[in-house]
């Protein structure tokens, strides 16, 4: 199949090493993966032959070495959800608000945006907990009974909620707005550029900010685009 016409989260899943040069261009890949590549293209004013040419150097310059999520058992994706990005979250997510907080104190008169900057951390370190804790509470442990059943080959019970499309559901709106509010951190952080007049600390809370947001959005994609669909096609199996 031509990649212009494959999903991009399809692309990023065969080959995380893609998701760098999405990241460069603007293309959404974890929310909005279930576009082809020529449309995200499209949706980013970018043009396809220097995507196409992007990612063949990205190819070129990976020599293995890339995380094989696609190839992972179901379990140990969960497992790496959870001790990866659900204790970063806990563990670095306070750290990085505090940062901003200190930053803000300082250079908040001359950088108006901070101001928004904090509120926006603020209150997706709030939303993110309640998100974490739906899937630790009512959806992986379903889950990982579902992945023992498979592999022990015999059908068990529909989910409480009837189906798990429905919580499904819910963390694809969840990880949306989530996706969304950290695409325009990076819009008023000018894609966590620099300013002139920054000190040792603006400098460091940009570059965690940074590696905060491409953490969640790994995060979002092993969930959209590895670990819910196939999840989805182990439950029309095995759920009776």
């Amino acid at each position: 199949m031509n990649i212009l016409h494959k999903n991009v989260g399809d692309i990023v899943a065969e080959r995380f090493s893609t998701a760098q040069v999405f990241k460069r261009y603007g293309i959404d890949f974890c929310c909005h993966g279930g576009v082809t590549l020529e449309k995200a293209c499209a949706n980013a004013g970018v043009d396809t032959e220097q995507i196409l040419d992007a990612l063949q150097k990205e190819e070129t310059a990976i020599a293995g070495g890339e995380i094989p999520f696609a190839s992972w058992p179901l379990d140990l994706l969960i497992d790496y959800v959870l001790k990866i990005h659900h204790r970063g979250i806990r563990s670095k997510g306070p750290e990085l608000l505090d940062l901003i907080a200190k930053v803000r104190r300082v250079h908040g008169e001359a950088h108006p945006e901070l101001n928004e900057l904090y509120e926006l951390v603020r209150a997706s370190l709030e939303d993110l907990e309640m998100h974490l804790q739906k899937e630790e509470n009512v959806l992986f442990p379903y889950l990982y009974d579902l992945f023992e059943a498979a592999q022990q080959e015999h059908s068990i019970g529909a989910m409480h909620c009837g189906s798990i499309a429905n919580p499904i559901g819910v963390m694809h709106m969840e990880h949306e707005n989530e996706g969304n509010r950290y695409l325009h951190i990076r819009e008023i952080t000018h894609g966590f550029r620099v300013p002139e007049d920054a000190c040792g600390s603006y400098r460091l809370m940009l570059a965690e900010l940074e590696l905060f947001v491409d953490a969640l959005f790994e995060h979002i994609h092993i969930e959209n685009n590895i670990l819910f669909p196939r999840f989805v096609e182990l439950e029309r199996e095995w759920v009776r």
